[in-house]
């Protein structure tokens, strides 16, 4: 009697197995979202003219010396300061609300003062039609029309007024963070307060999608500028 040979199980097509596994690797491709470091955000100051004029000379009283040392101290116009006083400070920098000498002497801008500019500046390029420092001279104080159009004459920081941050090498990036963070919040809060008082919406509630908040956006930086200027860190020397 003859014996039926033993046969082994069907063997799978994997013929499509490489379309399947190239189909899902595509999708989980489209699909993942990969997070990204977006940095500190910062807005560069436009580049300089060659014919503008020579900046003026930087008063102590105008510039808020922040440091960081390697050892996370910070020290504040040469004193030690904890912190959570940074932003207290910061703010009576930007305000110096009691007139103080050893702090930026604001000054109020005036809608006369502003408008006789405005016209000087219109005489000048009817001359020199091509002058950008005439240009940018018209464009400043327009802007700054604009501000007391929407708030009214208001007292403005000079124009040297920044505060200066540096840091050592050995800095901790915490640390880093947490000053960046208290001077950039002690900026927005006192945004946020003028756009209450003026507008009864915060600045940071405002859309630049929209004409009119963009106007009340730029104003109110007019009044409190993001002025923050980062040297070069020291380099600690080991024995």
């Amino acid at each position: 009697m003859a014996r039926k040979a033993k046969q082994g199980p069907g063997e799978i097509n994997a013929g499509s197995m490489a379309d399947i596994a190239f189909l899902l690797l595509i999708f989980f491709l489209v699909t993942t979202t990969m997070d990204t470091d977006a940095g500190i955000l910062r807005q560069l100051p436009p580049p300089i003219p060659k014919d503008a004029p020579k900046p003026p000379k930087v008063k102590d009283r105008d510039v808020y010396v922040v440091l960081v040392n390697r050892n996370d101290q910070l020290l504040v116009e040469g004193e030690l300061m904890e912190i959570s006083e940074l932003r207290e400070g910061t703010k009576v920098f930007l305000t110096n609300p009691m007139g103080a000498e050893d702090l930026p002497q604001k000054k109020l801008m005036t809608r006369g003062e502003v408008t006789e500019k405005i016209a000087s500046f219109k005489a000048y390029l009817a001359s020199e039609p091509n002058n950008s420092s005439y240009k940018n001279g018209l464009k400043k104080w327009e802007k700054k029309l604009n501000t007391i159009n929407l708030l009214g004459e208001y007292m403005e920081l000079p124009g040297s007024a920044v505060i200066s941050l540096r840091n050592d090498t050995e800095t901790s990036y915490d640390m880093y963070i947490q000053v960046q963070n208290e001077l950039t919040r002690a900026i927005n809060e006192l945004r946020d307060d003028l756009s209450m008082e003026k507008f009864g919406k915060k600045y940071s509630e405002l859309e630049r999608s929209i004409a009119d908040e963009k106007a009340m956006i730029i104003a109110i930086r007019q009044v409190f500028p993001q002025r923050i200027s980062e040297a070069e860190p020291n380099v600690t020397q080991t024995p």
